[in-house]
Order: structure tokens, then sequence, then C-alpha cells
């Protein structure tokens, strides 16, 4: 199964103390895999997008999905956007943003799961604060749709 999610609004291009700070602590946000997160994207960047693979099947009539990306235990499986300072080419994490899979409508799983088209999740980056999103990002603050 394909998903792309797309990130927008992050908070290191506003203007402000938050927005300064997230600059000069050189934070980035990427998708994490396994332990590790990757394709980390700077904090103040226009816009982010993480293109991702992850298996899929069927168990009793229900879709599981699995793979380096996808973190939690059957029945609520997730992905994770982390954030953290970048220095000397190391990534101290400090917050995380959870999505759902159970977040995502039935067809539209279904649908990317029999290989119809890439699911897409759209989300603002910047939380209510003027900080990095972290949690569960719940619809409406994250859009599920094909593409």
């Amino acid at each position: 199964m394909h998903i792309r999610i797309e990130g927008t609004d992050l908070p290191g291009g506003r203007g402000g103390a938050e927005a300064d700070r997230l600059r000069r602590d050189h934070v980035h946000v990427g998708v994490q895999r396994r332990a590790e997160v990757v394709d980390r994207v700077p904090a103040d960047a226009p816009s982010a997008v993480w293109r991702l693979e992850v298996t899929s099947r069927e168990i009793d009539g229900l879709l599981d999905v699995g793979g380096p990306w996808v973190h939690g235990r059957p029945g609520a499986r997730f992905l994770y956007l982390s954030w953290g300072a970048v220095s000397d080419g190391g990534f101290a994490m400090f917050r995380r943003a959870k999505l759902l899979f159970g977040d995502v409508p039935t067809g539209l799983l279904r649908a990317a799961h029999d290989g119809e088209a890439v699911l897409v999740g759209r989300l603002g980056l910047t939380d209510v604060d003027g900080g990095p999103r972290c949690a569960r990002v719940r619809p409406p603050d994250i859009t599920w749709s094909l593409a």
C-alpha cells in the first residue's frame, strides 16, 4: 500500500519567538522508520512530503498494516511524525505526532489496500500554540483522501 503524507504550515515559517527558537535550534520533522527518524525537513520549510510503502493484509475481514513505518499493536496501528533538534549530525527528538490508521475512512483504506490509489494524509504541522504539532492528530486536523 502506498501512502503520501503532506504537511503544510510548518511552525518555523511563522513569525514570533517560537518560530525563532525552532530555527535557532535547527528543529526538523521527519517520519519514524522503526526507531530512526528519516526524511527530515527543517521546521521553516514551506511544506513537507513523505512517501511510504506499507504492507497490508486482511485478517478475519479486517485490514491490518505493517512494515518498518508502522507502529502499535493490531487494531491500533499508526505512523509517527517526529520533531527534533539537529546538531553535529545527531537528532534529539523531543515531540511526536501520531497518525492513526483507525482514523482513515474504511473505504479509503480498502481502496489503497486493493492498489486502486495512493492514500494521502494532509495536515498542518503547527499546533494551536504556534509550536510543532504533536500527540494524536485526528480529523478534521488531518484529512485523508485517495490520489
